[in-house]
């Protein structure tokens, strides 16, 4: 599979809105920027930690690389776990922590059901997790050296399906989006971004929690109506596709929407060594072929 790692590669070059040479190319303009400032968290390793938002404190983990330097402005991704799921477990689950930027985990709220969740989905709390996320996100730009145009979204589940509700209604502040076995509840609500959302998606078809074909009793959409509706939205122009065994990648011409596609595959995260939700390596690394779309897109 190195031959789909290298043409995803060079096909989501081709999708860049504008072309960069490093994560560290721009500077950040925000006037919320932490740069210059000592970090308040230790580097090369994570750390919990909290903030006040909507009235409720809420919790997040923090990873910043030991290469951190308070005045080289770095990336930020936003990691959100999956339905009952914690923070530690979505860290070790991706390996983001391993990427060359400032790696946060949000913890969701306890739901109705009595498990982790986030908004979106018929069992999360009555919080208001799209306003977390802005408070988090300005923390983080008060606090840290962050490129405020390098900020992203990535999730796994509800925290998948959560991710495409911050593509709704955060694009001005999130540059790109990346939802795995993303959970697409109506509950979500309408979707009317105010600009084009970058994101690229995974899902197999295999998965029996979140259906590659939907789940018409819980208003789950199937993949390919999902990604027609972001089609439509980013004004694409038709798609083109190619697959390499089981591995179906499509991207859309005239816009920054892709889709990954793996044969087989169940309500994972892709990983070719074993991960926290399978035993049994998948055919591609999902965690890589993000970052990649995220270098390629900051924010317009």
């Amino acid at each position: 599979m190195r031959r789909t790692f290298a043409l995803l590669t060079a096909v989501l070059a081709t999708l860049a809105l504008a072309p960069v040479a490093t994560a560290q190319a721009t500077t950040p303009s925000s006037s919320r920027t932490g740069c210059g400032r000592p970090a308040p968290f230790k580097t090369g390793v994570s750390t919990d930690t909290s903030i006040q938002s909507g009235g409720l404190t809420r919790e997040y983990r923090v990873h910043l690389p030991a290469s951190y330097n308070r005045f080289r402005p770095l990336p930020v991704v936003l990691s959100f776990h999956g339905h009952k799921r914690t923070s530690e477990y979505q860290e070790q689950l991706t390996g983001m922590s391993a990427l060359n930027a400032i790696v946060v985990y949000p913890q969701g709220l306890i739901g109705t059901d009595g498990e982790s969740a986030w908004e979106g989905a018929p069992y999360s709390a009555a919080a208001d997790d799209v306003q977390f996320t802005r408070d988090l996100i300005s923390t983080l730009e008060r606090q840290l050296c962050v490129d405020s145009r390098r900020i992203y979204a990535a999730g796994k589940s509800n925290g998948g399906g959560f991710v495409g509700v911050l593509a709704c209604r955060l694009p001005d502040r999130i540059a790109a989006f990346a939802p795995v076995s993303g959970a697409f509840y109506p509950q979500s609500g309408a979707c009317n971004p105010p600009k084009r959302a970058p994101i690229i998606d995974f899902h197999g078809t295999a998965d029996t929690t979140i259906p590659y074909a939907g789940n018409p009793a819980k208003g789950l959409p199937a993949l390919p109506d999902w990604l027609a509706g972001w089609a439509s939205r980013d004004r694409c122009r038709g798609s083109v596709s190619w697959s390499d065994g089981p591995v179906t990648y499509q991207h859309w011409l005239g816009c920054s929407l892709a889709h990954v596609k793996i044969d087989g595959l169940g309500h994972v995260w892709p990983s070719t060594k074993p991960n926290n939700d399978s035993a049994t390596p998948t055919v591609i690394d999902a965690t890589p072929i993000i970052w990649q779309f995220f270098l390629t897109h900051p924010l317009h």
